[in-house]
């Protein structure tokens, strides 16, 4: 046994970047057209590179970011989803969520390449007014959430929306 492999052997976690922090880390692998794991938005503390396949990225804590992971093999797509989250302080309640170390608040959970690709659809729409998709309000994730579990189209994020969200928040502080 070496040394490196020993702690591993006796039952040890592999360490994670930064493990003593309070970010959230998130792994991430992308072997081309199998594995790929990628973030969609948020702003990222840190970003560790292991090897050119797998990283490591940090978010502090109430930062909100999109975690997409699909994967295929010989026969098409296996899986395909996307994880809106908002991680968060040590010791506060949470989630668990593969690949995201501690875990986190999951805002918006969904499935299926349509139901993704239309989540992708709506971050670019945000995207496109000026707003970073980082920043709405945790409820208007919520809301593309139920809506689209429901089985309808979700409702388009407003400027009015972003500006009425930021003085709630303001007032909260």
């Amino acid at each position: 046994m070496t040394g490196i492999a020993a702690p591993r052997m006796r039952g040890g976690p592999a360490p994670l970047a930064c493990s003593h922090d309070d970010m959230t880390h998130v792994k991430l692998t992308w072997v081309e057209k199998q594995i790929e794991h990628w973030i969609r938005f948020g702003r990222e503390a840190h970003n560790q590179i292991l090897d050119r396949r797998r990283r490591i990225v940090s978010f502090r804590p109430h930062a909100v970011f999109a975690f997409v992971r699909w994967a295929a093999n010989e026969f098409g797509t296996i899986t395909s989803r996307i994880d809106i989250v908002r991680a968060i302080e040590p010791g506060e309640p949470h989630q668990t969520l593969p690949f995201v170390h501690p875990g986190g608040e999951i805002l918006l959970k969904v499935e299926g390449w349509p139901k993704v690709e239309n989540v992708l659809r709506h971050v670019d729409a945000i995207e496109a007014i000026g707003i970073d998709a980082d920043a709405i309000s945790p409820d208007h994730w919520r809301h593309v959430h139920n809506r689209m579990v429901a089985g309808y189209q979700p409702h388009a994020y407003t400027l009015e929306q972003h500006r009425a969200f930021l003085l709630r928040r303001r007032t909260e502080l």
